[in-house]
């Protein structure tokens, strides 16, 4: 067991630097549910969580303007996924905040997003002296959405730039991680919206959640 980190210590990127394919591109984390965007949404769940939140995203910045988020782009080229925005948040945070050994990631299009995401993932890496920490649900394992050692950016440069390594699971796997889990009733909290019947979910799903 090692000494756990105070949550509220810990700051966020929340990964918004995809394609969004499925939807035909653009940006997903701008769509609308429930009369707010998703990313406001996000923001809601974590901000009170988080010592500070960035955005992760790629192309024009002012774009996202409205939130007061500072933006950070993938430093590796050719959008390489996930683990290229976990890595960019982690070289900020790293220079801008070296005082913070932890950072959160966290999708950007997931509403839902659980009010205490943080303390469990921390308390659950601590308890297991774990090298890091990942979210659960339905037996799923979420690996965007987990608590990362500043330490680990230098490993995971190597992975994608030497190693072309792209799934995070993959990456992952070389370290003990913690897992949390979730229940998914009365809905699961690591919902996503990936597709146009997804945002209608969302629809649905927001109503209850407000």
């Amino acid at each position: 067991m090692t000494e756990p980190v105070p949550p509220t210590s810990i700051p966020g990127v929340l990964l918004a630097g995809g394609l969004a394919r499925r939807m035909g591109g653009g940006d997903k984390p701008i769509r609308m549910i429930g009369g707010r965007t998703l990313l406001q949404r996000v923001i809601s769940r974590l901000a009170p969580q988080c010592s500070c939140l960035i955005l992760n995203a790629n192309g024009d910045p002012a774009r996202f303007a409205a939130y007061g988020l500072t933006v950070v782009r993938d430093g590796v080229a050719g959008f390489p996924g996930p683990l290229a925005g976990i890595l960019a948040g982690l070289d900020w945070v790293a220079a801008q905040m070296p005082e913070s050994p932890w950072m959160l990631s966290a999708a950007a299009d997931c509403p839902f997003l659980p009010r205490d995401l943080v303390a469990r993932l921390a308390g659950a890496r601590a308890t297991e002296g774990a090298a890091l920490a990942l979210a659960e649900s339905g037996g799923q394992t979420h690996p965007v959405i987990g608590l990362w050692p500043v330490s680990l950016r230098e490993d995971l440069r190597h992975a994608l730039v030497a190693e072309d390594i792209r799934k995070v699971t993959r990456f992952t796997a070389r370290y003990q991680v913690a897992r949390v889990s979730w229940p998914v009733l009365p809905f699961d909290p690591f919902f996503n919206a990936n597709t146009a019947a997804d945002l209608a979910e969302a629809e649905r799903l927001a109503a209850q959640d407000d």
